[in-house]
Order: C-alpha cells, then sequence, then structure tokens
C-alpha cells in the first residue's frame, strides 16, 4: 500500500501549494477547490434507499477565499473559507486526484 503523505503546504495568492513527500508538487485553485468540496452538504449523501441527493450549492465571492486550514490527523486537510463554510475534509487521496 502507497501512503500519501504531505511534506508542507502554502497558500500562494489564489491557490493553496501542496508539497508532496515523493516529490511532487500540487497547485490548487481555490474557486476549483470550492467547488469541489467533498462534504455532504455540497456533494450530497444517500438516502435510505441508496439514492444520491445532490443539493444546490449558491457561491458568492466570499465562497473562494481560504481563511485558514487545519491538519486533520497524518491523512487530510479541512479547509475553511470566508463565507462561514468549513465541513469539507480533503484528504491527500482526494487532493492528488485534484491536482493530477
Amino acid at each position: 500500500m502507497n501512503v500519501i503523505k504531505l511534506e508542507n503546504l502554502a497558500t500562494m495568492g489564489s491557490e493553496l501549494a501542496l508539497a508532496w513527500a515523493d516529490g511532487c508538487e500540487s497547485y490548487l485553485d481555490f474557486e476549483m477547490l470550492r467547488k469541489a468540496c467533498p462534504c455532504a452538504g455540497c456533494q450530497g449523501e444517500p438516502d435510505v434507499t441508496g439514492l444520491v441527493i445532490v443539493p444546490k450549492v449558491v457561491h458568492n465571492e466570499r465562497s473562494f477565499q481560504l481563511l485558514r486550514h487545519e491538519m486533520v490527523g497524518g491523512y487530510a486537510i479541512q479547509l475553511f473559507w470566508a463565507d462561514g463554510h468549513g465541513t469539507g475534509i480533503y484528504s491527500y487521496e482526494y487532493l492528488r486526484k485534484l491536482g493530477a
């Protein structure tokens, strides 16, 4: 099993810069990150029958302003946006896919 490890991250303008332990780097635009938020409030979640109900998400200019981030264990980052949204937990695996 290949474990994805994050060495460093920083904000650069309107991008999140990620340096991975394997030497790769990812530069992810804030707007793309916010629109790709993996939380149930943004992507939906299955009901009791397994049907995924995807909510209508409305963004404004504050939706794409990253205020801060927090590390979640050794596997993810939680992002907090200026419009008050902060429930998305972005796994390292998901971030690598977004940056590919």
